[in-house]
This record gives C-alpha cells, sequence and structure tokens, in this order.
C-alpha cells in the first residue's frame, strides 16, 4: 500500500539593506598669535675705587721731608737740648753745692762735659718697615634690571565642522515561499 505523500518546498523571505556612511569633516584654522618682549631697562651706577698713599713719614725717615716739617723737627729737637742742658747744669750745679760731702765732683764733671757720650752703633732701615701707608676703599656697583612682562596677543578660531548624516535602508530582497505538493495519491 502506499501512502500520499506531502513534499513541502519552502523559500526564507530575504531582507536586503542597503547603507550609506555618514561624513564628518573637521577642520582646525590656527589661531593668530601676536608676542611682543619690550626691552629690559637696565641701569649701571658705579663708584669709582680709592687708593691712598701717605709716603710722608718714607720721606722723613730719609730725611727728604717738608721745610716746614723739617723746622718743626729741628725746633723740637733744639727744645730737648736746651732742657737736657738745664737739668744737666742744674745736676752738676747740685753736686758742686755738696762738695763737703766728699767724691771728686769736679773731675767727673771735668769728664762728662769734656767727652761726648758714646754713639751706640746698630742697624737702622730707611725707610722704616711699614713707613708707607696705604689705605683703599673698594668701588662699588650698583645695577637696577627693571623686567617688562611680555604683550601676547592671540586670536582663537573655532574648529568648522561639516557632517552629512548617513542612511539605512531596508527592503524586500526575496519574499517566502511555501510549495506543497502531493505524491502518490490513490486514484
Amino acid at each position: 500500500m502506499k501512502l500520499p505523500q506531502i513534499r513541502m518546498q519552502s523559500q526564507l523571505a530575504q531582507i536586503q539593506i542597503e547603507t550609506t556612511a555618514a561624513k564628518q569633516q573637521i577642520s582646525q584654522p590656527q589661531a593668530e598669535l601676536n608676542i611682543q618682549q619690550p626691552k629690559a631697562e637696565v641701569s649701571i651706577r658705579t663708584t669709582p675705587g680709592k687708593l691712598q698713599i701717605d709716603q710722608s713719614k718714607a720721606w722723613e725717615d730719609m730725611n727728604l721731608m717738608h721745610i716746614s716739617k723739617r723746622i718743626e723737627k729741628f725746633a723740637q729737637e733744639g727744645k730737648s737740648a736746651l732742657l737736657q742742658g738745664i737739668a744737666r747744669r742744674a745736676r752738676q750745679g747740685n753736686e758742686l753745692m755738696q762738695i763737703e760731702n766728699g767724691g771728686n765732683p769736679l773731675i767727673n764733671q771735668a769728664i762728662q762735659n769734656g767727652h761726648d757720650s758714646k754713639k751706640a752703633l746698630g742697624i737702622k732701615f730707611i725707610p722704616s718697615h711699614f713707613s708707607v701707608r696705604t689705605s683703599y676703599q673698594p668701588a662699588e656697583v650698583k645695577i637696577d634690571v627693571n623686567t617688562n612682562k611680555p604683550i601676547i596677543d592671540a586670536a582663537v578660531r573655532k574648529p568648522q565642522f561639516s557632517y552629512q548624516p548617513g542612511k539605512v535602508e531596508t527592503s524586500l530582497k526575496q519574499r517566502q515561499d511555501l510549495e506543497i505538493s502531493f505524491t502518490n495519491l490513490l486514484a
């Protein structure tokens, strides 16, 4: 016995999708920038150094002094010699007044007055050490700097955008289909 058969043939539906991509463009114009740097103001003030050299003592040591200084020196030496002479004579007068006390004041005074005193022998440096005096005042430098800030002028430009939106289109590419057929039918 033959059974009837059902034969089914189907076809699926198909969807078709078409897309158009979106387009975006961005451009950034350059900014305008202007920078100026004013010069700094510098002022320099200098006080010159001073060197003082005093060599008058060295000249005096070499017996080469100014005439007024020479007169003053000789006057001082004369005054000192006068006072020493007065003191010697007063001392010797006292010794003679007291002759009764013994001794030989006349002989001793004759020896003292008849001979010059012994000179001391020694080395003397002419001019003497540190006879030249120096003093120095160093120079002073004062520097004033006045800085000026830079002048910056910037013009900012906004970015430029352009946008074209995309599309998505859907459609039916193929319809569904179902075919049914019967075979081996009894006749």
